[in-house]
């Protein structure tokens, strides 16, 4: 399973997140929502890890902390989806 980052800056970049998330382990896949149309950042993304027990890690040690000014939403992702 996938974690998935909400609320985030709309000026996060790729980078931002895999230095965020390898403090839990290993980070597999970043995938920024971005409007298809404007290239705009939508404000979320979805972060794959190596094991489960990293993306938990991940989402009790991230969920409700204030990055960039924002308050992030951090949850298991539902399912893997292109959010480009």
């Amino acid at each position: 399973m996938s974690v998935y980052i909400g609320n985030l800056s709309h000026e996060i970049e790729d980078e931002d997140i895999r230095q965020v998330f390898l403090m839990y382990g290993v980070v597999r896949r970043i995938l920024v929502s971005t409007n298809q149309k404007s290239g705009e950042k939508r404000g979320f993304a979805v972060v794959e890890m190596e094991t489960d027990t990293e993306e938990v890690a991940a989402i009790n040690g991230l969920r409700g902390n204030e990055w960039m000014g924002y308050s992030l939403k951090v949850n298991r992702a539902k399912t893997v989806v292109d959010v480009a």
